[in-house]
């Protein structure tokens, strides 16, 4: 009689059946593309408005010492994806080109990889990913879409399968180009289909036409779709596109909207999913050049189009925590904030910077060893069970999350491999005071750096420099000459001895430490060095996909339409959100 007491009551008690649900919390990760970290006023920008992304400071724990695991945009959401160093999969280059350079390239996420998405999918969680993506799409075809989130345990993918590109914006108006392709294709096919019928004919002996006629039918045909081809050269029609599932939706797309349709499909996946658990990885293509901003936002920051942009994503990030609370999904929710790298110093137009502010950290973007390039805001709320408004200044990476999100789901990292990452939530919660990270290495490309050693009995966080990038022009402060500093050659500088800074004392890296000015200088350089050695030793032979897969094929550019004639706008003036 108890037991069927306690079944009833099962049964009747909404609330109890709830609370099975509330030990895996829906989480909702944002990832902004290229932000640096003094643009935030909750890591000290007091002329950018960021009240959104502020409030989420002030509601959650701000990891002070956020490192991403590269400085370019491919690897490192590659390691935020799998917790994993991205020399390990292969997703590093050992030429110039350290992302995937177009759609049409076979390089991509190995599928032998395994995401954190995947993890959370066993365990009941409806999983999605809205934004961008930059993990590679085909490999033997312009339709296999071998790379798309759907092999990497995402149930729902809306957004950009590559990333924004100056061409992308501002975009060309499209309606004359929309309406003559598809009058273009309805003569094509008629003339296909006519010569077609007269070849039949000609060869049964019903009709009497010159071959050569014929052949000049199929020729037009050849030609039409060739000059057709040839006038879309720019990659604003090949890489600028959207999808939703497997089907792309505009071809090339209107960047400026993009933004805000993928804020819609995302609440529409939370409304959908809001008795959960659900996983939503909410990737923006904001704030990466060329900076695509509605006319809302324009002119309203100091800072110009940059500012404006930032502050438009500070408002989109709004619409999402705003949907969260509308849903009362707010303690039953881990949200999580960062930036994949820090910010592009180099991106500018005469004197008018495009690129982020990284406060006081010197480098950026593609720079990976200097802490501008690497270091990034970090935000994590889950109310009820982290204290609001706690600060962290001990190391942690993007990696972490994979692990992180492994134990709040119940499940567990693989171990068939080295997972880089650490859990989080002993260091969140208060039950440890020091990050599990001993040892942070920092690679450019395929080539080592840099490394950081936050020693288990000291506060002292050493930074090793290897190799550093020489600026250009002398006396700059970044690679103005080469847009992206190298990782190799003759624009590299090798150090031997290695350079020596304490961030503890040095955030800046601005004074290199010597044997003169450090008492420890052997020790630190010397306990690295054995750290590198053991670190080497775990990292086995892979391809490497930036290198030897990152080439542009035409025969693997994605369509909207029959090849070469792609050009679609399913969205409209409006978007379709999936019901």
């Amino acid at each position: 009689l108890f037991v069927a007491l306690s079944w009833m009551c099962v049964l009747l008690n909404p609330c109890q059946s709830q609370e099975v649900h509330d030990d895996k919390p829906n989480i909702v990760l944002m990832m902004v593309d290229d932000l640096g970290i003094g643009d935030l006023g909750c890591f000290g920008n007091d002329t950018i408005r960021t009240p959104n992304i502020d409030r989420l400071a002030r509601e959650g724990v701000q990891l002070n010492h956020h490192i991403a695991a590269a400085s370019m945009c491919t690897p490192s959401r590659a390691a935020f994806l799998t917790g994993r160093y991205p020399i390990r999969s292969g997703m590093v280059s050992n030429a110039v080109d350290r992302v995937i350079i177009t759609l049409g390239a076979p390089a991509g996420l190995p599928h032998n990889e395994t995401t954190f998405a995947a993890l959370l999918k066993k365990q009941g969680y409806s999983t999605a990913l809205i934004g961008k993506w930059h993990q590679g799409l085909n490999c033997q075809s312009r339709y296999d879409q071998c790379h798309h989130p759907y092999h990497y345990g995402f149930d729902y993918y809306y957004g950009m399968p590559f990333t924004l590109i100056d061409p992308c914006w501002p975009d060309p108006s499209r309606d004359t180009e929309l309406a003559i392709r598809s009058k273009i294709w309805l003569c094509v096919q008629l003339v296909a289909v006519a010569a077609l019928t007269f070849a039949l004919g000609k060869l049964s002996r019903l009709v009497s036409l010159p071959w050569s006629l014929i052949f000049c039918m199929i020729l037009f045909i050849f030609l039409l779709g060739y000059f057709w081809f040839s006038s879309y050269k720019s990659p604003l029609y090949w890489d600028c596109l959207l999808m939703r599932e497997h089907d792309i939706t505009e071809q090339p797309m209107k960047a400026e909207r993009a933004g805000s349709i993928m804020v819609k499909e995302a609440i529409s996946f939370m409304e959908r999913n809001r008795e959960g658990p659900f996983l939503l990885v909410f990737t923006f293509l904001h704030v990466h050049v060329p900076l695509p901003t509605t006319t809302e936002f324009i002119g309203t920051s100091k800072h110009g189009l940059y500012g404006d942009n930032v502050q438009e994503m500070d408002s989109m990030v709004g619409k999402i925590l705003d949907a969260i609370d509308n849903f009362h999904l707010k303690n039953r929710t881990l949200v999580y904030f960062t930036s994949d790298h820090g910010g592009h110093l180099e991106s500018r137009v005469g004197h008018s910077q495009r690129g982020g502010w990284n406060g006081i950290y010197r480098g950026g973007k593609g720079m990976a060893g200097w802490e501008g390039g690497i270091r990034v805001p970090g935000l994590i709320r889950w109310s009820g069970r982290l204290p609001a408004g706690k600060v962290i200044e001990e190391p942690t990476s993007l990696m972490d999350i994979f692990p992180t999100l492994a134990a709040v789901s119940g499940s567990s990292v693989p171990q068939d491999r080295v997972i880089d990452g650490r859990n989080l939530m002993p260091l969140l919660q208060g039950e440890v005071q020091r990050s599990e990270h001993e040892f942070l290495y920092h690679y450019c490309g395929a080539f080592l750096h840099a490394v950081r050693w936050h020693p288990k009995d000291s506060d002292a966080v050493w930074k090793v420099h290897y190799v550093t990038p020489v600026f250009q022009p002398p006396g700059a402060q970044a690679c103005f000459e080469t847009l992206f500093c190298r990782c190799s050659g003759k624009l590299v500088t090798y150090h031997d001895p290695p350079l020596l800074f304490d961030l503890t004392r040095d955030p800046s890296e601005s004074t290199p430490l010597t044997q003169d000015t450090e008492p420890l200088y052997d020790v630190v350089i010397q306990t690295v060095a054995n750290a590198v050695k053991e670190h080497r030793k775990s990292i086995l032979p892979v391809q490497q996909q930036l290198s030897e897969l990152n080439y542009d094929s035409p025969w693997l550019k994605p369509c909207c339409g029959v090849f070469p004639f792609c050009l679609c706008d399913t969205e409209g003036g409006t978007s379709t959100v999936r019901a």
